[in-house]
């Protein structure tokens, strides 16, 4: 129930990362019984590779803890980290993390690699995976759909655009030459 109650609400973050045409991820991190770090994807917006939903919410976090260690915080993330949050996930030396849906193009939490838990590493991070996944993964799948959508029809109105161009081009030539 706990779970589910903080996924609720880095799936609220990712809503919002949608609305600025970002890829829906969002992240909570809880200690204590409360929020005390957000993050939703922002890299098209602040134009910046690091500006992951993990990153900005363990920023936020260790604001707030006034310490870079945030040992007795779990964080719950709408998709599976990448490999930059996963190693940023055991810098912060964050104990649990809760995985909405895997991600297996780019997961490093398991699906490609395991950053979180190799035990060469002096922090290993207990996973829990596949809290409320199928919402995670739906307002993933409606995002790229959308997105891909909007990329063919940009492409046929700049098809249809050049065509006309070019056929106003031969109608100038036909006339230039007669």
């Amino acid at each position: 129930m706990t779970d589910s109650k903080y996924m609720k609400e880095a799936l609220k973050l990712a809503r919002k990362a949608a609305a600025l045409g970002e890829v829906p991820i969002g992240c909570v991190i809880e200690y204590q019984g409360r929020i005390i770090g957000r993050g939703y994807n922002r890299r098209k917006t602040d134009k910046n590779t690091l500006s992951h939903a993990e990153l900005i919410a363990i920023r936020k976090a260790s604001k707030a803890m006034g310490d870079w260690r945030l040992e007795e915080c779990t964080m719950y993330v709408t998709l599976e980290p990448c490999q930059m949050c996963a190693g940023a996930i055991v810098q912060a030396r964050i104990p649990t993390v809760v995985i909405g849906c895997m991600n297996p193009k780019a997961g490093c939490a398991g699906s490609i690699l395991n950053i979180l838990q190799v035990p060469q590493f002096n922090h290993q991070v207990e996973i829990v995976r596949g809290i409320m996944e199928e919402e995670c993964s739906e307002l993933l799948s409606s995002f790229f759909k959308e997105l891909r959508e909007r990329n063919r029809a940009e492409k046929l109105k700049l098809k249809v655009a050049t065509e006309a161009d070019e056929k106003a081009d031969e109608e100038a030539d036909e006339e230039a030459d007669a």
